[in-house]
């Protein structure tokens, strides 16, 4: 098992000094790719995955340069006969995927988006968001990796959509897999950011596994050891309409509670001494907690993880990038355990 990283700058390059463990992975909806990051910083092989958001993959394939690598639905990937596949994607020891998850978030009424079509953003193709689970399970039935790893919302195990955590169990069994539910917490995990998220963690029936245990109890990082260092600046925002409830926030208070009438809701002035809350996909949610500003490139890379080095498009803001992201030390910690409990594989050399 690698030693996982605490908090703290680190590069690109840094992957390449990282002992292999010989375990591979595929990963579905990889975005920018913050969990191929964890499972490199693993030690495990990263062999590409599935995207259909072109400018997302554009980037992965700058960051990441796959071996194997779809722009596609994972429908259309779904119905690539399996002679055109690679052999090497149906001998994996993790298939990875965090589905796209906003109909179940906790922000909006959520139910009323439950069935319907949905794009992200602009030049995406419109998709049935609450399906895109059981394509992938599909996935995973047509590849039969060893464990499967799928990240998702705090929201998808509370109220009403309970009852689709159920039909996912169901569909998992039916694909040969025993699954168990996680509820893990990024701040115990070397992520400066209170970020829940829901991991459902899969092992193949014929394998044997016994469960697996997790129990993350890292130190929380702050905000203010996160940006330790940093000199760069994000936009200036004190001549904005909403100046004035900057000024009324302490650290760590939302805009909201200074509002008339509740609004801008998701505003945030950064805490100092405790993790931010959950990174989401506008920029215009955190502002710095010394002046009423936007974050940097680098401050955002800090709180989500990301190397200082990652490259960026000018299609796609860093704060979606990120918000969109699993932060890579949180799928690190995971894979690790995984190795170590299940798959057991002795590091070899790096290739």
């Amino acid at each position: 098992m690698v030693a996982p990283l605490r908090h703290g700058p680190w590069t690109l390059a840094d992957l390449e000094t990282v002992p292999r463990n010989g375990l591979k992975v595929f990963s579905c909806f990889h975005g920018g790719g913050g969990s191929t990051m964890g499972y490199k910083l693993a030690g495990f092989d990263v062999l590409g995955g599935v995207e259909i958001d072109q400018d997302m993959m554009e980037i992965y394939r700058k960051n990441h340069k796959p071996k194997f690598s779809y722009e596609m639905g994972i429908q259309d990937f779904n119905r690539i006969p399996d002679v055109g596949l690679p052999d090497q994607l149906f001998d994996l020891d993790i298939l990875d995927g965090s589905p796209p998850c906003s109909s179940f978030s906790m922000s909006g009424a959520r139910e009323r988006k439950w069935g319907t079509k949905f794009r992200f953003r602009e030049g995406q193709a419109e998709q049935v968001i609450d399906d895109l689970f059981f394509h992938f399970i599909e996935t995973a039935g047509k590849l039969r990796p060893k464990v499967i790893v799928a990240e998702n919302v705090k929201g998808l195990i509370i109220g009403n959509a309970r009852g689709y955590v159920k039909e996912i169990f169901e569909a998992i069994g039916k694909a040969g897999y025993s699954c168990q539910l996680f509820l893990l917490n990024a701040s115990r995990m070397g992520v400066p950011q209170r970020r829940e998220r829901v991991f459902f963690i899969a092992r193949r029936d014929d394998l044997g596994f016994s469960d697996l245990a997790l129990n993350f109890e890292e130190p929380e990082i702050s905000v203010k050891e996160a940006f330790a260092g940093i000199t760069t600046r994000g936009k200036d925002q004190s001549g904005s309409k909403h100046a004035h409830l900057y000024d009324l926030c302490k650290p760590g208070d939302y805009f909201s509670d200074y509002h008339p009438k509740g609004y801008c809701f998701t505003w945030l002035r950064l805490p100092i001494d405790s993790p931010a809350p959950t990174l989401l996909g506008s920029a215009w949610t955190m502002f710095h907690f010394e002046s009423m500003r936007n974050l940097s490139n680098e401050e955002y890379f800090s709180l989500q993880t990301f190397p200082r080095d990652f490259k960026v498009s000018s299609n796609i803001l860093t704060a979606y990038l990120c918000g969109m992201s699993v932060p890579p030390f949180m799928i690190q910690r995971i894979a690790d355990q995984i190795e170590q409990q299940w798959l057991g594989a002795v590091p070899g050399p790096s290739s």
